[in-house]
């Protein structure tokens, strides 16, 4: 049980910025809109967090700064798929490569510098036993990607904006003839996923591994994309994934640290070989899929033809 309670803290930890990117890009593709950049976004997201934490020696800045940059690139996502009606396949894809290639750019000079660690403990609740070191010793970001969770649940099931936001991923044309705008809820949309792989990104570099070195996010984002998959398109199973994913990342460490005598490489594998596994048993149900996932899902919208 004393080994469990680290076992996971630990896979929160790692699962909090899973959780936040596939929120948002949850949000995103509720309402019809496919994002592949959101490894891009992430990875701007997280040097521009760790720059604005390094320099100001505070935290907020740094997610807000993460946040302001999800929120950037994801109008320039909007302005290309949107305005212009470009494949959202191809430039969710060129998204990514440009966040890669630019922050790289921008973090050469924060290679090597590193923030101190973050220990946080909820008063009261840290000190029950097996509970507090399990649960409530965690950053508070962990607490509000929970909460963002089960406040989309609530937006898209108990709301009127919900129930328009996902109206218009399944029939944006019958959106448009009641007179909402398709290309206003989903660049709003975009925005709001923008601003949670931003929180994911910043996350990455400002407590997970608070230093910067270039590719930091190391394919989070491409898991984010799958577990909204996995997750049928729903929060709750979106939480659950994140935690799974969380698991799967931190047992590699466990593992190494009790001398399982299994290549180190193979264990670094391990949460991407789990994503491949998890898409290969969700496509042996085609039928399954069509049903769970938005029916204008990575589609354009030209008001005109509607």
């Amino acid at each position: 049980m004393e080994q469990l309670a680290p076992l996971i803290a630990a896979s929160i930890n790692a699962g909090t910025p899973l959780l936040l990117a596939a929120i948002g890009l949850l949000i995103n593709e509720r309402s019809g809109v496919l994002n592949l950049g959101a490894e891009g976004m992430m990875l701007v997201a997280a040097i521009a967090g760790f720059a604005v934490g390094y320099q100001t020696h505070s935290l907020l800045l740094g997610f807000l700064a993460g946040a302001l940059c999800g929120m950037l690139m994801a109008t320039l996502f909007a302005w290309l798929a949107l305005r212009l009606a470009t494949n959202q396949v191809a430039t969710g894809l060129a998204l990514s490569i440009f966040g890669a290639g630019l922050s790289a750019f921008i973090g050469q000079r924060f290679v090597g510098l590193a923030l101190p660690a973050q220990a946080s403990k909820v008063p009261l609740l840290g000190d029950i036993p097996f509970i507090g070191p399990a649960l409530f010793h965690q950053h508070w970001m962990s607490y509000v990607a929970l909460l963002l969770c089960l406040a989309s649940m609530v937006f898209l099931y108990r709301t009127r904006a919900g129930l328009v936001l996902r109206a218009v991923g399944e029939s944006p044309e019958s959106a448009h003839a009641l007179g909402y705008s398709v290309r206003g809820i989903r660049f709003a949309a975009l925005l709001f996923g923008g601003a949670c792989c931003g929180l994911a990104g910043a996350y990455m570099s400002l407590v997970y591994t608070p230093m910067w070195v270039e590719g930091l996010v190391a394919g989070r984002g491409w898991i984010a994309l799958a577990l909204t998959a996995f997750a049928t398109w729903r929060p709750a199973r979106v939480l659950l994934g994140a935690l799974l994913f969380g698991g799967v990342t931190i047992l590699q460490f466990y593992l190494q640290g009790l001398g399982v005598t299994i290549p180190s490489e193979i264990l670094s594998m391990a949460p991407y070989l789990a994503t491949i596994v998890v898409l290969a048993l969700i496509s042996r149900n085609p039928d399954w899929i069509r049903l769970n996932m938005p029916a204008s899902l990575g589609k354009p919208f030209r008001p005109g033809s509607a």
